[in-house]
């Protein structure tokens, strides 16, 4: 057979978890054609000796609805191997909207989802209003990657409410008009319904966003109407072992029985609470007993803010911090070299912090002891007390010592959640859960997480050897598309997708993040790429190889289709 594409020499790690072999994969209009040790022709032959080929990595929780529009490759999660992805997760969508409208679901993301309207202004032209006209649109742009997306609570209250939507109850003819128009959009393809009730998520003017003005009986009501598609919800009090939490966590599962749609959920470990998402899990086991679905959606390290001179830092709303902070990076560095400006900063961050409570992503007040350096990404890390202490100095002081030594292109990691690496792992090891959890094309300049699978596969499987490769490519292949309904896709066989990733497991790995200005509108964003990557294959054609894009744009959009 000639073929489209040739991988040849590869170890292949399929997906399935079962043992790697060596071996080569023909490629034909898309699909996988052939697996073995094949002859024949191809218009492109990818030779992969020394190098483990796998199927390519699924992301089940990205934000990717505004990106997609200015970047068709979809950094950074390409970068790190990710094929395909799920956007429109915890409620917010683009869509349905009347372009005359588009300030109401910008509200919602500018803060929630740290999002610049400014770049979302700039980089997208509106051509839809419903959910059906959005996916149209999603089809027609060119795609590096495979995308499938929820439809949004947060959009769906203001397209019916409008400015309500942020105050007011729905009405019951607000609520069937909403009814009809998730329907609508599951039957058009939507990959189901989102939507967030996490204290978290608020506009840029301290006030909670519409889908957290709903009543239960509104999203119940929305979910049992949908006829398919699963659903995605950002919840309440995540994996707190209270009476609270239980009551939400088994609301969930009568909805999943009851309405038959499977419905997933983050959960971290927390510091404060150490083990409280245990039981959690023995909810979903219970559902599952009862004929209803719900899993986890968990992470392969810490939730970490990254703070740097270069995005934020704890103080920039502070007295004096503010007004450095708004000036240039360079007339920063200038002012931090002046030593009585630098006593008064000082000064200043010693304080306590009397300003308004902090939510989601946003940078915290200091707690010094829980707050790392990270000049590498392999660690261990050390926190920032520790260091002072060994120097004799103040942790602030200390801050800005390392970022002018660094020409103010230093990071420090602020863990929101999952500190605990040892409970980490138990919960990537849950059967009832999926790695997952990027966030990517959210909280731009706050986080980097798109990096979690190659993360999974440098620290987990070479460094800590807590997974053997097998083990750790199943987790973010064939258990994420599979949870997620990608049923072509996650798995390295005859007929399926031809999505691949072709990478070397001695030394793949996220590289630093960078801060890059490549949003429209100038905007910045964090931005990370990886080690060890020799090629990405999407559709059976070569996205990036040695991670620079080839200007190929092979990337569907992935309809959810019934039956």
């Amino acid at each position: 057979m000639a073929f489209d594409l040739l991988v040849r020499n590869g170890m292949i790690v399929d997906g399935s978890g079962l043992p790697r072999y060596r071996g080569d994969i023909g490629v034909k209009d898309g699909k996988i054609a052939e697996i073995g040790r094949l002859g024949g022709s191809a218009k492109e032959t990818l030779d992969a000796e020394g190098h483990v080929v796998s199927p390519g990595f699924v992301d089940g929780h990205t934000h990717m609805d505004a990106q997609i529009f200015w970047d068709p490759i979809g950094t950074s999660s390409c970068y790190q191997g990710v094929t395909s992805v799920v956007m429109g997760n915890c409620g917010f969508t683009l869509a349905p909207c009347r372009e005359a409208e588009a300030d109401l679901v910008f509200r919602n993301l500018e803060r929630a989802e740290d999002i610049s309207r400014a770049a979302m202004l700039a980089g997208i032209k509106w051509r839809w209003e419903s959910f059906p006209e959005f996916l149209d649109v999603l089809e027609s742009l060119p795609k590096g990657i495979n995308y499938a997306g929820y439809m949004g609570h947060c959009a769906l209250r203001t397209y019916v409410m409008g400015q309500r939507a942020f105050t007011d109850a729905a009405s019951e003819d607000d609520l069937a008009k909403m009814a009809h128009l998730v329907k609508e959009a599951v039957d058009a393809g939507a990959h189901g319904f989102s939507t967030t009730r996490s204290v978290n998520h608020q506009t840029s003017d301290d006030k909670p966003v519409a889908s957290r003005l709903a009543t239960w009986h509104e999203f119940e009501t929305l979910v049992k109407a949908m006829g398919g598609g699963m659903v995605e919800v950002a919840g309440e009090p995540r994996g707190a072992d209270s009476e609270k939490a239980r009551a939400y966590y088994d609301g969930l599962s009568k909805l999943a029985i009851e309405s038959g749609r499977p419905i997933t959920f983050g959960l971290f470990n927390r510091r404060t609470r150490p083990g409280g998402w245990r039981s959690t899990f023995d909810i979903i086991e219970r559902t599952a007993r009862q004929g209803g679905r719900m899993f986890a959606q968990v992470h392969s390290r810490a939730l970490s803010v990254l703070l740097s001179f270069e995005t934020h830092l704890p103080f920039d709303k502070w007295d004096v911090w503010k007004e450095m902070r708004a000036k240039p990076l360079a007339e920063q560095k200038k002012m931090l070299l002046d030593p009585e400006m630098r006593r008064r900063l000082v000064e200043v961050a010693s304080k306590p912090y009397e300003g308004p409570e902090v939510r989601g992503t946003e940078a915290r007040p200091p707690e010094w002891d829980y707050i790392y350096a990270m000049t590498d990404m392999r660690g261990p890390h050390r926190t920032m007390a520790e260091l002072a202490r060994q120097k004799n100095t103040h942790p602030v002081e200390l801050m800005i010592d390392m970022a002018l030594e660094r020409d103010m292109r230093f990071f420090m990691m602020q863990p929101i959640a999952n500190e605990n690496q040892s409970e980490a792992l138990e919960l990537m090891k849950h059967p009832r859960s999926v790695v997952t959890f990027s966030d990517s094309g959210a909280h731009v300049s706050q986080i980097m997480d798109s990096s979690l699978q190659t993360h999974l596969l440098s620290h987990w499987v070479r460094d800590k050897q807590a997974f053997t490769l097998e083990e750790a490519v199943k987790l973010i292949t064939f258990d994420t598309a599979t949870q997620f309904g990608f049923h072509d896709r996650g798995l390295l066989r005859e007929g399926m997708a031809a999505d691949m990733v072709v990478f070397d497991p001695d030394t793949v790995g996220p590289r630093m993040p960078e801060v890059v200005t490549d949003l429209p509108a100038q905007a910045k964003r964090l931005r990370q790429k990886a080690d060890g990557m020799r090629a990405t294959v999407v559709n059976g054609q070569v996205l990036l190889r040695d991670n620079e894009p080839t200007g190929n744009l092979p990337g569907q959009l992935l309809r959810k289709r019934r039956g």
